[in-house]
């Protein structure tokens, strides 16, 4: 993975976390990928020190979607040396454990991180 990612190169971590809104990531990382806007790597194999994921995180333009305030996937990144750009859903008024998943949801999720 090291290799893909020379400077250039914008990578997607979504926190994915068990609540509605860590869904609500990962789904919108999925859908910018699809996009064309970054690719989406694993933010739990950067939190395991898995040198490559490291290096890729550290090498790369890191966006960290994470669902709450606790900002698990910023953090997992930024223990790791990378310096991500960060979105917390909650910052864009979602209620955490009140937000219902839909298509609508993560398009505006995915709108809000490309501005």
């Amino acid at each position: 993975m090291a290799e893909c990612c020379n400077g250039g190169t914008k990578l997607l971590y979504a926190c994915s976390g068990a609540c509605d809104l860590g869904n609500a990531s990962d789904l919108a990382a999925r859908k910018l990928m699809k996009d064309g806007y970054a690719k989406m790597t694993c933010v739990a194999a950067v939190a395991a020190g898995l040198p490559a994921f490291v290096e890729s995180a550290k090498g790369a333009t890191a966006i960290a979607i994470d669902g709450c305030g606790m900002l698990c996937a910023k953090k997992i990144l930024e223990n790791a040396g990378a310096n991500p750009a960060s979105y917390a859903l909650t910052d864009f008024g979602y209620v955490k454990g009140q937000t219902p998943v839909t298509d609508a949801l993560v398009n505006d999720i995915a709108r809000r991180i490309v501005q």
